[in-house]
């Protein structure tokens, strides 16, 4: 097991960590001083490309309203994968909220009518806005139009691509891409988790979230890992600073968004530093 550097990427609205990632437009590199791969892209010791991006997005400000195509949509007319993503909010400002899907009477001529005329009242009518506080989680489909807003600090989890399509932009002047957009948008309503203790799990990744009594039995902290896919499941901290420590005895210590990529076939015992509870994110 290794943790992971940040690929850091400054935005107009915020920032992004690419904490977990393999993609050429970003990768996270391995930080682990006891490796001869230490410094080097995450590939180095996974051998391989990663099946999924994941992120910590600090949302200062509301990003653009968006859309991403799904797969074949996306083989077909950008040559990449599609993006199916989902949000795990770390930390949000009293009265947050994010857009997530389209009010239940719009339709396609009503949106594209609103897109068109580039009315922020009329656009707005057409977006769904959903209140939403510290540990809740939100899946979001490829096709669905949404929007961090700002005030949020969200963890990412999304297929490996950057393809987007931007419909409405606050007024910056970025490039849009309407056509496409209404070419794969989905009238959809995803339903926010609130308090989210999962598992949960789509075609493209799997969540789970770890609570580890500070006072459990060794057996009780202990982490396995199921499922298929890529041999390297990622840890992400959420609460807690801890030891962790896999079954060739080396160990790690990792506080609060610090990341761990670790083999599936590992068995890692956590172990409170500071006798508190110990919250993990599991991503595979």
């Amino acid at each position: 097991m290794f943790k992971t550097a940040p690929y850091e990427h400054e935005t107009i609205w915020g920032s992004e960590n690419w904490i977990v990632s393999t993609h050429v437009e970003g990768q996270s590199t391995v930080d682990d001083p006891e490796s001869q791969n230490n410094g080097k892209p995450v590939t180095s010791e996974l051998g391989g490309e990663f099946p999924q991006i994941v992120k910590v997005i600090q949302a200062n400000d509301t990003l653009s309203v968006q859309v991403h195509p799904d797969d074949d949509y996306a083989r077909r007319v950008e040559n990449t994968y599609g993006k199916t993503e989902c949000w795990y909010v770390l930390d949000a400002v009293e009265g947050a909220s994010l857009i997530c899907g389209l009010t239940p009477e719009t339709t396609h001529d009503s949106l594209s009518a609103a897109l068109e005329s580039g009315d922020e009242a009329s656009i707005q009518a057409c977006l769904r806005d959903v209140p939403v506080t510290k540990g809740d989680f939100i899946f979001i489909p490829s096709g669905t139009v949404h929007a961090i807003k700002g005030g949020l600090r969200v963890l990412e989890v999304q297929e490996p691509s950057t393809v987007t399509y931007r419909m409405y932009d606050w007024g910056r002047k970025r490039e849009m891409h309407i056509e496409k957009a209404l070419q794969v948008v989905q009238y959809n309503q995803p339903v926010v988790e609130h308090g989210f203790t999962g598992p949960f799990s789509c075609p493209y990744f799997s969540i789970e979230k770890k609570v580890i009594d500070a006072l459990a039995t060794e057996l009780d902290r202990t982490l396995h890992f199921s499922g298929n896919g890529h041999e390297f499941v990622s840890l992400f901290v959420t609460e807690g600073i801890a030891e962790l420590t896999d079954s060739h005895g080396k160990r790690i210590i990792v506080q609060a968004e610090d990341t761990v990529m670790c083999p599936r076939n590992e068995a890692i015992t956590v172990t409170s530093v500071d006798h508190a509870d110990v919250s993990i994110l599991v991503m595979y």
